[in-house]
């Protein structure tokens, strides 16, 4: 069976594989604090249906409570380890199923095998919060190995870490002006899908977000990592098929073993 990918927008995308759907750091609101969505609607109702929604770490535009409020009861949610203290608000999430994960950890879901990979990333919940979670990265086995990178840095062994995988869904951006430490933009992006060789990448956690009168401010920063990604993934890793979906986009890539 086909894999499938569709891009909602910043890091939510929902992987549909072995008649599965898997949702991924799901943000379905047009407002976030200081950010709005500029680009792309907001993804209609069908993109909150899933088997089971990853979370990456728990920055609030990746562990969005509201958003996750609006999953199905019984909805399994993998979450890093210690979220629930950090963030309270998970707690009042009564009808989904939550899940405490770190690095190492497998967990089955029907035919699918989600196994946990580290990321280098601060994993608090900001602008507060201990050290107490991490943030992880994902990878989804079934009919293909898809990785899900959440929001990562590039580190020296995460080929080895992550493992072989077909399919890469990789952060080449941000929601602003300029990326801090612990994040891929385009560059860093393909020296990463160089070292995780996969069949096929998807560019995820850009031009969705961008902050609310900075419109003028360095605009190409948002408009522009896509694009750029895919300019410097045909140098870096030019086996590498890259998919750049516009919002609500979805593609089959190719996938086999």
């Amino acid at each position: 069976m086909p894999v499938e990918i569709t891009w909602w927008g910043h890091a939510t995308c929902t992987l549909q594989d072995s008649g599965l759907r898997v949702l991924t750091d799901p943000l379905f609101t047009p407002r976030l604090a200081h950010l709005r969505r500029r680009r792309g609607a907001p993804p209609p109702a069908e993109a909150a249906l899933a088997d089971v929604a990853l979370i990456s770490h728990l920055h609030a535009d990746h562990l969005h409570v509201p958003s996750l409020a609006r999953l199905a009861p019984g909805t399994r949610v993998l979450v890093p380890r210690g979220a629930p203290d950090q963030v309270p608000g998970l707690r009042r999430l009564g009808h989904l199923r939550l899940t405490e994960v770190l690095p190492g950890d497998q967990v089955r879901v029907g035919d699918l095998v989600v196994r946990v990979v580290p990321a280098r990333h601060d994993g608090r919940r900001l602008p507060f919060g201990a050290h107490r979670s991490p943030a992880l990265g994902f990878v989804v086995e079934g009919d293909a190995r898809t990785y899900f990178a959440g929001d990562t840095g590039l580190f020296e062994s995460m080929a080895e870490e992550v493992g072989p995988v077909d399919v890469a869904l990789l952060p080449v951006g941000g929601w602003g002006p300029y990326l801090g430490e612990g994040h891929l933009d385009a560059g860093r992006a393909a020296r990463a899908l160089a070292r995780l060789a996969p069949r096929s990448a998807v560019p995820v956690h850009y031009g969705t977000y961008w902050p609310i009168g900075m419109d003028a401010v360095r605009p190409h920063e948002f408009h522009a990592p896509g694009n750029e990604f895919v300019r410097l993934a045909a140098l870096r890793a030019p086996e590498v098929a890259v998919h750049v979906l516009s919002h609500g986009e979805s593609v089959r890539p190719e996938a086999a073993r």
